[in-house]
């Protein structure tokens, strides 16, 4: 049977930094694997950010955003029944920042996936600056993103203090409190700065599995405010582009955004965007497309355009 591990977190917590370093250490241990990607939205930005791990032991697949979770869901197992033919060693899925783990479950249990493969890992990135005052829909999805995680990984360790890193695990166990799971997070939290993993590390993730742990469930994951803007063909330089992104990530007016990201092409080079209020960073890139995705809650859309027009 084929491993498949899910690599869970909020908007913005850095699943996709993570997964690339995931991803490298198994190619580099000569396993064949398969990448699965669901960014929020039609347009798959993560996915493009992954392309310099794609290779001969290394294929990248993406479902779709921008449906319903009825559609998604269907897309979701199609997209597995033809991995699962490709004869990988593991499979690894990085969903949306808005996904409901149970999805994932629900989908691995169902003919035929529950012949083909077997949950090795559920992984989930919380990111250690966790903001305090969340929404009721985004704390349900951070309490449905840990609940059953085999271990949780914090990230962006190097920036934060142990006072920091403290509250960030408070606020877990009080997600866990919130929503009825008897769940609370001990020793099941890598706190480490990520260019230090070693060997040791990774495998103790590849062996940390995943728990069985009950909590309410809550409709807010799917009746939700999120959503999404795209502004395609941007011709626009790096400092204008943090100067915008840093602008609408503090003005209420603009909604409760969690990300900007994106690419934009600077006097011929390529370089991308990778916005949330704590963090903003722009680097080169190989390849890019001019586009530039905001994601929050309570989008004000035109307030928002106001800023890139």
């Amino acid at each position: 049977m084929i491993k498949v591990d899910l690599i869970t977190g909020f908007l913005g917590s850095g699943k996709t930094t993570f997964l690339k370093k995931y991803a490298r250490y198994l190619i580099n241990n000569g396993k064949r694997i398969g990448i699965l990607e669901n960014d929020y939205g039609a347009v798959n930005v993560d996915m493009m950010l992954l392309q310099d791990i794609e290779g001969d032991n290394c294929d990248l697949e993406m479902v779709a955003g921008g449906c319903d979770f009825d559609c998604h869901k269907r897309r979701f197992k199609t997209k597995l029944i033809a991995m699962g033919m490709l004869g990988y060693d593991r499979v690894i899925i990085e969903p949306s920042g808005i996904f409901d783990d149970d999805e994932f479950f629900d989908v691995l249990y169902e003919e035929p996936l529950d012949k083909w493969y077997e949950i090795g890992n559920v992984i989930a990135i919380v990111d250690a600056k966790l903001e305090e005052n969340l929404s009721d829909d985004s704390e349900y999805l951070l309490a449905s993103q840990t609940a059953n995680a085999g271990i949780v990984i914090l990230s962006r360790t190097q920036e934060t203090n142990s006072e920091q890193i403290s509250k960030a695990i408070i606020h877990l166990n009080k997600s866990m409190e919130k929503y009825s799971c008897k769940r609370r997070f001990t020793d099941e939290v890598l706190i480490k700065n990520w260019d230090e993993l070693d060997n040791n590390d990774f495998e103790k993730i590849l062996s940390s599995g995943y728990k069985t742990e009950s909590h309410i469930k809550s409709l807010v994951s799917q009746e939700n405010n999120y959503s999404s803007l795209y502004f395609m063909n941007l011709e626009i330089s790096t400092d204008k582009l943090e100067n915008i992104a840093r602008q609408i990530l503090n003005d209420v007016k603009c909604g409760n955004i969690f990300r900007v990201k994106g690419f934009t092409n600077d006097n011929g080079k390529w370089y991308e965007l990778n916005a949330t209020k704590n963090d903003i960073k722009i680097t080169p890139i190989t390849n890019g497309q001019k586009i530039v995705i905001v994601i929050g809650e309570n989008l004000n859309k035109d307030i928002i355009e106001k800023y890139f027009n």
